[in-house]
C-alpha cells in the first residue's frame, strides 16, 4: 500500500490527543513508514496540528452539523491535518485538499470522502471571505482558542508572569532553534565553530556562559562535522548551563539524577574528564537505552542504574560531591519542541509533580557529602516547581545555604531563589536552576 503523509498525521495526532500517547514516541512509528521529504512532511503537520488545536477545531467546528465521535475520531484529525495545511503551510490549496480526501481510503472510510471534501472546501470559501475584510483579532474569541494553549495553563501563566503571561505564550507557538554542544575532548567551541563555517553551515548566535552554538537553520545530524566521531552534540543552549553550573572538579564523585537521555551526563564528562566517578540514574529503564548511546558515541563511560531517585534502595552508602537533580516537572518550559506537553499535562499533574519533587530532593540531599553542592534543575516555568519548592526546601533544613547564579556575568541578584528562563530568553528554552551547598 502507497502510505499517505495524512493519513498518517491523522492517526498520530489521534493517539497523542485521544489516547495519550507522546508525539515524541508515535511519530516516529509513522515516519518508518515512509522515504525522504515526506518524513519532514509528516513531522511539519503532525507539530503544526498540537500547536494550533483549539483554533484548527474551532475552524472545522464551524463547518459541521455535529462532531465526529468513536471510529470516526481519525476523521475529525484528518480534517485539522487537512485545515492546517491549508492555513499554514506553502502547499497548493487543490493539493491539500486532494491528498487530504486520498486519506479516507488509505483511513479504509471511503464514505467519509464527500465529508472531508466539503469541509475542507467550505473552509476555502471561509478564508476567502476573510480576505476580503479588514484583519483583526477576535477579541471574541476564549483565550484557549485565542492563544493554542489549554485553559487552565493559560490561567497558571497569567499568575506566574503577570506582565510576560502573553509573551510566554507566543514563544511556545514559535518553532525551536538548533543548537550545537561542542564536545571538548575533541575541540573547542571556537575551533568547532570553525569546522561549521568550512562546512558552510551557518551559525546564528553563541551562548556566552557555555559557549553553545546557535545554527541559523536546523540541519540533519548527519551534516554535521564529526557527529558520527562523537565531536558534537544536539542540546539545547538553556540545558547546557547544567554541566557549567554544577562546576564540577577533578575526582570528584558524581550523580546525574533522573538521567536520561544522558544530555547533561556526556556534557559533564566532557567537560570535567578527570572527576572520580559518574553515576547516572533514571527510574525507566527502557530510557537508559538513550543514555547508553549517548555514552558510547561520544566515547564516554558512566555507571548506569535503573533507580528510583525517591529511594535508597539502589545506594552503595558513599555519598557524592556533586548532584545534578534533573527533577521530574511538567515540561512547560520546552513547549516548543513538544508541543503535545499542552494536550497530555494535566492541571491536576502539577500538584502531583510537587509532591514526587519533593520527596526527590530530601530523599537525593542525603546523598550529598558535607560541603558539596547539588544542581536542582527542570524544565518547567511554573513558580511551584521551581522557585517556590527550593524557598520551600531552604526553609525546612538548617544545612542548606542557597548560592547565587549570575546569568551573563551581570550583577547577582541576592534575592532571587535560582535562575528562572523563560522560553525564548535568548533564544533557549525555558529552564529553571538552583544550586545549593551542604554545609559542613
Amino acid at each position: 500500500m502507497i502510505m499517505n503523509s495524512r493519513a498518517l498525521a491523522a492517526k498520530c495526532c489521534y493517539a497523542v490527543i485521544d489516547q495519550g500517547r507522546s508525539l515524541s514516541d508515535e511519530l516516529p512509528k509513522q515516519q518508518d513508514k515512509l522515504i525522504g521529504k515526506d518524513k519532514g512532511l509528516l513531522q511539519e503537520m503532525c507539530y503544526g496540528v498540537l500547536r494550533y488545536l483549539p483554533e484548527l477545531e474551532n475552524d472545522v467546528r464551524h463547518l459541521m452539523q455535529k462532531p465526529l465521535k468513536g471510529k470516526q475520531r481519525v476523521f475529525h484529525f484528518l480534517l485539522l491535518v487537512g485545515v492546517y495545511q491549508i492555513r499554514y503551510m506553502r502547499i497548493p490549496d487543490h493539493a491539500a485538499v486532494s491528498e487530504t480526501v486520498a486519506a479516507t481510503s488509505v483511513l479504509k472510510n471511503r464514505h467519509m470522502k464527500a465529508l472531508v471534501n466539503a469541509v475542507l472546501r467550505g473552509f476555502l470559501r471561509t478564508l476567502e471571505a476573510e480576505s476580503k475584510q479588514t484583519h483583526k483579532i477576535d477579541n471574541s474569541l476564549p483565550d484557549p482558542i485565542k492563544y493554542n494553549h489549554p485553559g487552565w495553563f493559560i490561567k497558571k501563566v497569567q499568575q506566574g508572569y503577570p506582565e510576560q503571561w502573553q509573551a510566554i505564550l507566543e514563544a511556545n507557538q514559535q518553532r525551536p532553534p538548533m543548537w550545537l554542544r561542542a564536545n571538548q575532548q575533541h575541540h573547542t567551541s571556537e575551533q568547532y565553530q570553525a569546522l561549521l563555517n568550512e562546512a558552510n553551515i551557518d551559525i546564528a548566535i553563541i551562548e556566552p556562559n557555555s559557549h553553545a552554538i546557535s545554527l541559523v537553520k536546523p540541519i540533519d545530524v548527519a551534516k554535521l562535522p564529526g557527529f558520527d566521531e562523537g565531536w558534537v552534540s544536539v542540546q539545547d543552549a538553556a540545558a547546557q548551563q547544567a554541566a557549567r553550573l554544577l562546576d564540577c572538579q577533578p575526582n570528584d564523585v558524581v550523580l546525574d539524577c533522573c538521567a536520561a537521555p544522558g544530555g547533561k551526563t556526556c556534557h559533564i564528562l566532557e567537560q570535567t574528564p578527570t572527576i572520580a566517578s559518574m553515576t547516572a540514574i533514571d527510574i525507566e529503564e527502557s530510557r537508559l537505552t538513550r543514555v547508553h548511546e549517548n555514552l558510547e558515541r561520544l566515547h564516554l563511560s558512566a555507571n548506569v542504574i535503573a533507580a528510583d531517585a525517591a529511594s535508597k534502595a539502589w545506594w552503595s552508602g558513599e555519598q557524592f560531591d556533586r548532584i545534578l537533580l534533573d527533577a521530574p516537572c511538567s515540561g512547560t518550559g520546552v513547549i516548543r519542541r513538544h508541543p503535545d506537553i499542552k494536550w497530555l499535562r494535566k492541571a491536576d499533574d502539577i500538584d502531583k509533580l510537587v509532591i514526587l519533587q519533593q520527596q526527590i530532593l530530601d530523599n537525593i540531599w542525603s546523598l550529598l557529602k558535607p560541603g558539596g553542592t547539588l544542581v536542582y534543575a527542570t524544565c518547567s516555568i511554573l513558580p511551584e516547581e521551581n522557585c517556590q519548592q527550593i524557598s520551600r526546601f531552604i526553609a525546612q533544613n538548617q544545612d542548606v545555604q542557597l548560592i547565587a547564579i549570575s546569568p551573563d556575568n551581570a550583577d547577582t541578584d541576592e534575592q532571587a531563589v535560582g535562575w528562572q528562563l523563560l522560553p525564548d530568553d535568548k533564544n533557549m528554552d525555558g529552564f529553571y536552576y538552583a544550586k545549593l551547598l551542604k554545609l559542613q
